[in-house]
């Protein structure tokens, strides 16, 4: 799971996978918006697909890539437990404000 968050960590990784989000771009396609070099560009796509977001394949000299939406999945289903414990926790607070309150009132 670390290494999801860590390949999300980057905003052009992010950018990159905006763009795939949009289905598969060649790696070329996938700088044109990007101000950094090719072989950066490269390096993020290794982050990337290490993480299990992102997959390739090359044919001829053309690489292209497109999201992995299972590993997107992970990242949701872990950051919606999570916000899912900090409401239970906040609706706890909640109530003994609101307790607190009633007790306070002449």
């Amino acid at each position: 799971m670390d290494i999801v968050f860590h390949a999300l960590a980057d905003a052009n990784r992010r950018l990159m996978l905006d763009r795939l989000a949009g289905g598969p771009a060649s790696v070329s396609e996938l700088a044109k918006p990007l101000s950094i070099s090719l072989p950066a560009v490269v390096q993020h796509l290794r982050v990337l697909e290490g993480s299990g977001l992102v997959r390739s394949h090359k044919a001829g000299r053309v690489r292209t890539c497109q999201i992995e939406p299972r590993a997107l999945g992970t990242a949701e289903r872990w950051i919606s437990e999570r916000r899912a414990a900090w409401e239970r926790r906040l609706d706890r607070l909640g109530d003994f404000l609101a307790e607190q309150g009633d007790e306070s009132e002449p």
